[in-house]
């Protein structure tokens, strides 16, 4: 029993989105992590009134049966990712980020493509865009990456070099 649980914690991970709305995010995770990872995103239970809550239960339901899961927000702060960092680590996960490089005018543009629910007004873009923190290996995070839209569809990848200390 305790050697699968320690097998268990080795392959999960809990993977972090870090961007501003339109950037791709959700386009990626069904690129790459929807075969393999939970996807648990803010934008799925809108009126739910404490999203927060309820992240955190699908997050910990997800890791305590050793699936791996991604989480599809903004999480625009080192604020808003801690807790998402320290539930992590307390359930074993490995921590990785995605941070997805988009500038304001380039999200507004794809987002006013967008149809119904999907599209957020543009002000939200802006207030996401003053908060954004590129997210660190400090904050907690195993390994980092940067992704961008090359096109409508493809991503460019790279992982973020970590700084020796």
């Amino acid at each position: 029993m305790i050697i699968m649980e320690e097998h268990v914690a080795r392959d999960m991970e809990l993977v972090i989105f870090v961007g501003l709305q339109a950037s791709g995010k959700s386009a990626f995770f069904r690129e790459r992590f929807a075969a393999t990872h939970e996807h648990v995103s803010k934008d799925l239970f809108r009126n739910n009134k404490n999203p927060n809550r309820r992240q955190a239960q699908l997050i910990e339901a997800a890791l305590r049966t050793g699936s791996s899961v991604v989480v599809d927000n903004t999480n625009p702060s080192v604020e808003d990712r801690r807790p998402l960092i320290e539930l992590g680590r307390e359930l074993g996960a490995k921590i990785v980020g995605y941070y997805f490089e988009s500038t304001v005018r380039q999200s507004v543009g794809r987002n006013r493509r967008r149809e119904g629910k999907a599209q957020v007004p543009d002000v939200a873009i802006f207030a996401t865009a003053k908060r954004l923190a590129t997210p660190t290996y400090p904050e907690g995070f195993d390994e980092l990456f940067r992704a961008r839209m090359t096109d409508e569809s493809t991503f460019e990848v790279e992982a973020e070099r970590r700084l020796p200390r």
